[in-house]
């Protein structure tokens, strides 16, 4: 893979772990869990939007990386989702979340190498 191949597939990690963020602040943001406010929660249809480009740009890259190379950087949110979350609303990162996202960053290393 070329380093731009690298960009892309990180461009569309980020875009789907920041579209996590925007799920927990329209969940955050909803006085009663139901059908009317979650289709009328703008938080909520910025995160539908954000997944459909990301789905799309996803699509465009697997046009020219194999799945088997690209899936396992999208592992990278299970990294990333838990850190941004830290860093938003100040969420607790126990040590066992440390340790597994070590994992998976060998396990992503591991994968990609050729």
């Amino acid at each position: 893979m070329k380093n731009i191949d690298y960009f892309y597939l990180l461009l569309c990690v980020s875009g789907m772990s920041v579209g996590q963020l925007l799920f927990k602040k329209a969940a955050l943001s909803m006085p009663v869990f139901s059908l009317p406010e979650i289709l009328k929660n703008s938080w909520f249809l910025l995160a539908i939007g954000l997944y459909g480009i990301t789905t799309l740009g996803w699509v465009w890259i697997l046009r020219f990386i194999p799945l088997s190379l690209a899936y396992p950087m999208m592992s990278l949110a299970f990294v990333l989702v838990p850190m941004l979350a830290w860093l938003v609303w100040g969420e607790p990162l126990h040590w066992r979340t440390w340790a597994g996202s070590g994992l998976i960053v060998a396990g992503v290393a591991l994968a990609g190498s050729r």
